[in-house]
């Protein structure tokens, strides 16, 4: 079984993501960003979308919540501790909670950081995982409700998914965030190789997701807590893990 998925831009640089059962016809939206994209690929792809998930209640990310339910009397689904901050929800997810969507099943990870009550949701018989501005493509998002111990619990629980999942992340911000890996992880072969592919990428106007567990573990600096090269670079040999990911967002923030 697997779902089908269009990835297009929303606003400046946010994806926004509809994703189709296969065998069913299903179709779901990812997060509201802006309604006129998300009309177009509605359009394009011949998708009608039952179902919206959202991940947090940041503006960029509900913006159409309320003109897509009138237009498409689609349900709204999003994270319980956010439910007032969230237009027009219908159901509330946790920690565990499982969602229908033809014949698939839709995990619900609690994700916070980014905001207190972020969550991610991860297919696991298609193998994808919807992240938002939790994980980004070589970084994580910044910690506006959270401090940082609680982002790294919370990045902990989605480096255990299956290395070849594929992740769809909230922004386009992977050029930016690859210059400032370096400067962490600067010996880094995989790093290195990948920032060029990055480079050509994003000179061609092309996307860089999806990514995957396995890349991002092997050259995103914050989820590379435990390397011993990451770690005397910082001068942090002895410093426990949520210390190693607490310096490293605090100089993605001032870089």
């Amino acid at each position: 079984m697997a779902v089908e998925i269009e990835q297009f831009m929303c606003r400046d640089d946010n994806f926004g993501v509809l994703m189709r059962d296969a065998e069913t016809g299903d179709v779901a939206l990812v997060d509201a960003p802006q309604e006129a994209p998300i009309l177009a690929a509605i359009e394009h792809t011949g998708w009608t979308p039952k179902l919206l998930l959202i991940t947090h209640h940041h503006a960029d990310h509900v913006e159409a919540n309320l003109a897509l339910k009138e237009r498409f009397g689609l349900k709204i689904i999003g994270p319980e501790a956010e439910k007032a901050k969230i237009p027009g929800i219908d159901d509330t997810v946790r920690e565990g909670t499982t969602i229908g969507f033809g014949n698939q099943e839709i995990q619900t990870i609690e994700t916070p950081g980014h905001t207190a009550g972020h969550v991610s949701y991860y297919l696991p018989q298609s193998g994808v995982a919807f992240t938002a501005d939790t994980l980004f493509a070589l970084g994580c998002g910044r910690l506006f409700e959270a401090p940082p111990e609680v982002m790294y619990e919370s990045l902990k629980k989605l480096t255990d998914l299956p290395p070849d999942t594929k992740v769809y992340c909230g922004h386009e911000y992977t050029l930016s965030n690859a210059r400032f890996a370096l400067t962490i992880d600067p010996d880094n072969k995989a790093l290195q190789q990948r920032v060029k592919k990055i480079e050509v990428l994003r000179a061609d106007d092309k996307p860089t997701l999806p990514t995957t567990i396995g890349e991002e573990l092997a050259t995103n600096p914050f989820l590379r807590w435990s390397d011993p090269a990451i770690r005397k670079h910082l001068g942090m040999e002895g410093a426990t893990s949520p210390e190693v990911f607490a310096e490293i967002r605090k100089r993605k923030d001032n870089f």
